[in-house]
């Protein structure tokens, strides 16, 4: 793998040029979990349930904690968009991906929406607004990517201790 995965990356938003396709491309498949889900509230409960169920079949178990909150963060804005009545989606219109890309863990969940996520001020107060918030904070870095059949994926990058 190249030289970036040597180097730590700075927590933030990563630029448009590194995006979810390198990631895809230096991925071994077989260190990955798909999980379609559908657009409904009970859907974070199982992104969370696959998220460290597959952190522990890959000996990441204290990787749980802060991904499973990442992960129910980004799930709860992919059914929140997928919701919406100007989108058409079928009935699995989400997808939880996780990649093992040693020394990385990606977690990145797609939906049918193309409006970019994002960031505001967070208010302590509201019950919104804090989404992306605690995506930068808990993860090492984050970012979002179009998808070429439509929507986006939005990602978060996890460094492991190996």
């Amino acid at each position: 793998m190249g030289s970036m995965w040597d180097k730590p990356i700075s927590a933030g938003p990563l630029t448009r040029e590194v995006g979810i396709d390198m990631f895809l491309q230096a991925a071994d498949m077989t260190d990955s979990t798909t999980c379609k889900l559908r657009p409904r509230a009970d859907s974070v409960r199982t992104a969370r349930n696959v998220t460290r169920s597959t952190l522990r079949d890959w000996g990441l178990p204290e990787l749980s904690d802060d991904a499973a909150l990442v992960v129910s963060e980004l799930v709860t804005n992919a059914v929140r968009y997928a919701l919406c009545p100007t989108i058409r989606h079928d009935d699995h219109a989400i997808t939880l991906l996780l990649l093992r890309l040693a020394p990385h863990v990606l977690l990145a969940v797609s939906d049918p929406s193309d409006q970019a996520p994002s960031p505001a001020e967070p208010d302590y107060v509201s019950e919104h607004g804090r989404g992306l918030y605690i995506v930068e904070t808990y993860s090492q870095a984050w970012g979002w990517d179009p998808l070429d059949e439509g929507g986006k994926a939005v990602w978060a990058l996890f460094r492991t201790g190996d």
